[in-house]
């Protein structure tokens, strides 16, 4: 069956904004996935009964249900096909928000959560691996830029949705004048709305998957090369058609060949072609995130607040930066296919290799004049260890040059919760009773019926065991403009971020990944990246408390320019070519 080529622009017309609209619509549900929590949970907490180490498990087990989609995508997408993996990770994505929002105690939240983790690992894979094997090459990086785009959008929609319901949320705690079950109703309300707006994206998102087709390539290793054609039309010319065909056909007989005759060993997974790229694109998924950007935006601003910023100031300023990464991801979008990979990895990367050890230089200027105070600290525990209290002076800490205002700084944990914390408090602080350093008992406040039958806030203490201190340091507070330049560094950062790694880390995965290990090792990558997300921000609060942020920023710059001299003289240039030319390359077959 041809198509001429008239026919073929027409079907391209609408079907290649299609799959665009899927790579965007995936990349805003793995982004509202992620953000959500943070919004709801300013509500959720009070309405479902849960100590500090339940609602850290909850929030985390979204990682943990990441991490096993992220296992097992791959395979499963070999098995049913991407179109069917996509309708799943959809399907679950809606059923796990319906899930949480009709939950009534603890362990339906976690199922949900659980799922919800599942759901974002799954887009997380198959809608790149999809994007590369369904997209022509000259689309191909803003389809998959796409994805990333909406993914920072799918953030602050996160924040726009919540700032929404908390607006709706005072009015009705206002208008109660002081009613509990009137309030623990607007409590109520606020999360379960804020989750259930999220199935917007969701049905959105399962609608355009119902629509495409599945994958040319996977239709074609099912036998089923009279479909996979059919498809390729749809977003490709006859000539593109006839060519992308071919390759796949001369690539099937190639692997026929070694299987009638070739040794055993001829098509290793571990030869060049198959452990080159693999070694690449895991090292680019995994410098990604050792980049510092999840840890960054997370702590972006207790990062501020180390700077000399007010809690005010870093809150406005980070919202600042955050706008600047939409923005930045939008223009990288715009030129990943006219400039390169290559090219805009390389200077995002160098960019903010730039900027994290200017960061750190910085940081490094007033923290390294910092005094160990650990004895001191120590000595305000109470008799029980089960709180601290500790007079940030010069009296009771340490003598600063000229007087200058000091920062003390704790690392510490609570002995039943293995999640370490930071604690910071200013000699200079404008109310006084701030410029002492108070660590207690996690307190909970918990809605239950009394006697009478109505919703009364109860606050109860939770014994979380002995207070240990790991680390404490007091040092001169950072001047005036290093928030500035924080601020402007980290804003610089996020840009280079945004128009490097990204939006060229989803295509650098799927475009490097030869067809035979594609799913497995996009799987293996996406574990990998995630493990090192994990890593960094469970390592943050420890080095800081003991080292400073100069530490964390050096450690981040380091392990940036591996990932600098990754993308500058090992990674290909993959603009342009079909999948099976970029698996030539690494095969080291030269093509007419």
């Amino acid at each position: 069956m041809s198509s001429t080529p008239a026919a073929a622009a027409g079907s391209k017309s609408w079907y290649l904004p299609l799959l665009i609209l899927l790579s965007g619509l995936g990349g805003l549900v793995a982004g509202v996935d992620y953000g959500i929590i943070a919004v709801a949970l300013l509500y959720l907490d009070k309405t479902i009964p849960m100590t500090p180490a339940e609602q850290g498990f909850m929030v985390s087990i979204y990682v943990f249900g990441g991490v096993i989609a992220s296992l097992v995508a791959g395979a499963m997408a070999d098995f049913i096909g991407r179109r069917r993996m996509i309708l799943t990770a959809g399907a679950m994505f809606v059923a796990s928000i319906l899930l949480i929002y009709v939950a009534n105690g603890y362990v339906p939240l976690l199922v949900g959560r659980v799922l919800m983790g599942l759901s974002g690992g799954f887009v997380c894979v198959v809608i790149p691996l999809y994007m590369a094997e369904c997209l022509p090459t000259e689309f191909r990086g803003r389809g998959t830029a796409a994805f990333q785009f909406l993914m920072t959008v799918g953030f602050l929609l996160s924040t726009i949705i919540g700032k929404h319901f908390a607006d709706i949320h005072d009015k009705a705690v206002a208008a109660a004048a002081g009613d509990a079950a009137k309030i623990f109703a607007a409590d109520e309300a606020a999360w379960r709305n804020i989750f259930l707006t999220a199935v917007v994206p969701g049905v959105l998102f399962i609608v355009a998957g119902l629509i495409v087709k599945e994958s040319p390539r996977w239709l074609f290793r099912r036998k089923r090369s009279e479909e996979a054609a059919a498809v390729l039309r749809l977003s490709r010319s006859a000539e593109q058609t006839a060519v992308e065909m071919k390759e796949m056909t001369d690539r099937a007989a190639e692997g026929t060949t070694k299987e009638a005759g070739a040794p055993a060993h001829a098509d290793s997974l571990f030869q060049r072609k198959y452990v080159v790229p693999f070694a690449i694109a895991c090292v680019v998924l995994a410098c990604t995130q050792a980049t510092g950007i999840n840890s960054i935006m997370s702590y972006g601003a207790k990062i501020l607040q180390g700077a000399g910023l007010s809690e005010a100031s870093a809150a406005e300023n980070l919202q600042i930066v955050t706008a600047v990464n939409v923005v930045v991801t939008l223009i990288g979008a715009l030129l990943v296919d006219k400039l390169g990979r290559k090219i805009l990895l390389t200077v995002g990367t160098g960019g903010i290799v730039a900027c994290l050890l200017s960061a750190g230089v910085i940081f490094n200027n007033f923290e390294s004049k910092r005094v160990d105070v650990l004895a001191q600290v120590q000595a305000g525990l109470s008799a029980d260890g089960k709180s601290l209290l500790v007079k940030v002076d010069e009296a009771t800490l340490a003598k600063l040059e000229d007087g200058a205002p000091g920062q003390l700084s704790v690392a510490y944990k609570f002995e039943k919760n293995s999640k370490p914390a930071i604690a910071t408090a200013f000699s200079n602080a404008a109310d006084e009773s701030a410029r002492v350093l108070k660590i207690e008992q996690p307190s909970e406040k918990k809605w239950e019926t009394d006697a009478a039958g109505n919703k009364v806030e109860v606050v109860r203490v939770t014994d979380a065991g002995k207070i240990e201190i790991k680390n404490a340091s007091y040092g001169p507070i950072a001047e005036a403009s290093t928030g500035k330049w924080i601020t402007g560094l980290l804003c610089a950062f996020i840009g280079f971020f945004a128009i490097g790694p990204g939006v060229c880390v989803w295509l650098a995965l799927t475009e490097l990944m030869p067809t035979r290990i594609r799913s497995t090792g996009m799987s293996i990558a996406m574990v990998l990246n995630t493990g090192v997300q994990f890593l960094s921000a469970l390592f943050f609060p420890i080095v800081v408390g003991s080292s400073g942020f100069h530490v964390m920023f050096f450690i981040w710059g380091g392990c940036t320019v591996l990932y600098f001299i990754t993308a500058a003289f090992f990674m290909p240039e993959t603009k342009g070519k079909t999948l099976e030319e970029i698996e030539d390359h690494f095969a080291g077959k030269k093509r007419a």
